[in-house]
């Protein structure tokens, strides 16, 4: 569905712009747009290579563990029907750890493994409360360190990122 959303727009512009005599124009701004994408996906590739080595870091050291323990009282009454899952647990406590950090790139691999997992709790094709729970807390993006924001401002030349 989205590959036709994308051909209606493209087709939409190109329409609009031929109709106007402006088919250069839109030529000119689509190669701009994919040259600003490009340098954009370069630019945040450092902090979003390096913020997911630390994930798997705290992953392999035992650290998100911990940090699932700790986050337990919390997420066991966001998660209530998953609490004895501690794998899931595991996912869900790093893609939310994550999000809070600002970590947005990072926290979406993590975020999927979970979503992946609560799905197979799906009955129906209905999601679950806890599948539902955790794509709300992740639209949200509660964040205490906007770190990607900052990567983003860095990569284009910030003072202050």
């Amino acid at each position: 569905m989205l590959s036709k959303i994308w051909l209606f727009m493209v087709g939409t512009a190109i329409l609009v712009g031929a109709a106007n005599g402006r088919l250069e124009a839109v030529g000119t701004a689509a190669l701009e747009g994919a040259s600003a994408a490009v340098q954009l996906c370069i630019g945040i590739l450092g902090p979003v290579c390096l913020w997911t080595g630390v994930t798997e870091l705290l992953s392999e050291s035992g650290a998100s563990s911990a940090l699932a323990k700790a986050m337990q009282p919390v997420l066991s009454l966001l998660f209530p029907g998953q609490k004895q899952n501690k794998p899931l647990m595991e996912k869900i406590s790093a893609n939310i750890t994550a999000n809070l950090l600002g970590l947005g790139n990072a926290a979406t691999p993590l975020g999927m493994a979970a979503a992946s997992d609560l799905g197979k709790f799906c009955v129906n094709g209905k999601a679950s409360r806890e599948l539902c729970t955790l794509v709300i807390i992740n639209t949200a993006s509660l964040q205490i360190i906007p770190a990607t924001v900052a990567a983003v401002r860095s990569s284009l030349g910030s003072p202050r990122p």
